[in-house]
């Protein structure tokens, strides 16, 4: 019973079948990817020209290079912002355009089945097929797999940088990150125990 519970949960033949309602609208699903890469590059842009302007400008008092830097920051930060805006915007526009798709081929697709389907299916199982299960799928777009794919692009480019400038200093900030690890995997283990059917 358990392996079939995890073969529900990692269904990557199921996942494959979602990502082709967005073969309609695989433009927006790469200019979404590109976003992803540029906010990754921002990302540790911000505090190293911070740390330069700390380390060169503010401890030797050029106000002149302080004062480009800092305008060189304010722009990168509006930059940043207007990225970011247009990422969320594409990527939940692309996770409603799916779910409009899905939604129109599950309504196709119940019209025509045989009377005798509504007598033996429950009417709370119908109803959490065609809007909860949908709507989800909605999140794998608009938060789920290209978020997360940001977010490691962009922790990847910050351990980057951190690495380059002091790997000392930077792996003493990381040796909390196994028990950050392990304390997930716990939290994970337990909300799935509540989450999936028992035996």
């Amino acid at each position: 019973m358990e392996n079939l519970a995890v073969k529900k949960v990692f269904d990557f033949s199921l996942l494959r079948r979602i990502f082709s309602f967005a073969a309609p609208y695989k433009r927006s699903f790469y200019i979404s990817m590109i976003l992803t890469v540029v906010l990754a590059a921002i990302s540790p842009l911000r505090p190293y020209l911070i740390q330069v302007t700390v380390d060169k400008y503010i401890a030797g008092q050029l106000m002149q290079m302080l004062i480009l830097v800092t305008i060189v920051q304010i722009g990168l930060l509006l930059l940043e912002t207007v990225v970011r805006f247009y990422f969320s915007y594409l990527t939940n526009w692309l996770g409603q355009s799916v779910v409009k798709d899905l939604r129109v081929t599950v309504y196709k697709k119940i019209v025509h089945l045989n009377l005798a389907f509504f007598d033996k299916t429950p009417i709370g199982t119908l109803t959490t097929r065609t809007i909860n299960d949908i709507e989800a799928i909605n999140d794998v777009f608009s938060e789920g797999i290209i978020s997360i794919v940001a977010d490691l692009l962009m922790i990847i480019a910050i351990l980057a940088v951190m690495f380059m400038e002091d790997w000392r200093l930077t792996l003493i900030s990381l040796s909390p990150f196994p028990i950050l690890i392990f304390a997930t995997y716990i939290f994970k283990e337990s909300v799935n125990k509540s989450f999936l059917p028992g035996p």
